[in-house]
């Protein structure tokens, strides 16, 4: 029996020009399963294409779930989506939110509050689960920087064999033998340094299993200069953080 590979992506953040990169390399390396992982609208401009294109996705198959910047677009609840902010969600978070679920429509909206926050595949003997920070959390990621520790007890919350994420916006594959953390990174809005769309491809073959983290170029500049035209609080920085493929704030 040949290997089952699941494509892995996530953190689209509204950057349909990067979503559809991909989707142009999803058409020519044809995964057995596609896994979007959350946080599909909100700082990119053109979050109604963003949503279409995943959209099409999951009509053809692709299992889809939310992420925290999906709750704060799609019911403006910033303290579950933010919950770092102690002191208050800024500003320039609520804007760009509200901007999002405007530009999206009745429609969309009401897709994006329907997406479970996780969703498990099993590919012959092996579960897959698909969260967007961690296994029951959509806000505690799997950081590189994190306790070894908390990494376990993260890990602990489920028995699939592979945890398949986002958020952290910063692409890795962690084999820890008994499981593997497959972090696609973000197909938007990446912060690793590479101003490209990230994304991953899980191969499972038996009892082993394989991950790599592809990326895939986009225009950059076109996506940066849009965003910085929109004008709302905190564009610049969000259209810096495009252009360099860095977190700028």
């Amino acid at each position: 029996m040949s290997a089952i590979r699941v494509a892995v992506l996530s953190d689209i953040h509204g950057n349909a020009a990067a979503l559809d990169a991909v989707k142009v390399q999803l058409q020519r390396e044809r995964p057995d399963f596609v896994v979007v992982a959350g946080d599909l609208v909100m700082n990119g401009p053109d979050p109604a294409a963003a949503v279409d294109g995943v959209r099409e996705l999951e009509a053809a198959g692709a299992l889809v779930i939310s992420g925290n910047t999906d709750i704060a677009v799609g019911d403006f609840d910033f303290a579950a989506a933010f919950p770092w902010f102690t002191d208050g969600v800024p500003e320039s978070y609520r804007a760009a939110a509200e901007w999002a679920h405007d530009a999206l429509g009745d429609d969309r909206v009401a897709w994006l509050r329907r997406l479970p926050a996780e969703r498990r595949l099993w590919c012959e003997d092996t579960l897959v689960l698909v969260c967007h920070a961690s296994p029951g959390s959509q806000t505690l990621g799997f950081d590189p920087a994190l306790d070894p520790n908390v990494v376990l007890e993260r890990l602990a919350r489920t028995d699939a064999r592979v945890i398949c994420c986002g958020h952290t916006h910063l692409p890795e594959v962690r084999d820890l033998g008994w499981k593997m953390i497959v972090n696609d990174g973000s197909a938007g809005y990446v912060f690793d340094g590479e101003p490209t769309a990230s994304w991953a491809m899980l191969e499972i073959d038996g009892d082993q299993v394989t991950a790599e983290i592809r990326r895939t170029p986009f225009d950059e500049l076109a996506v940066a200069n849009a965003i910085s035209a929109r004008g709302l609080p905190g564009d610049v920085y969000r259209a810096a953080t495009v252009r360099s493929g860095k977190l700028v704030r």
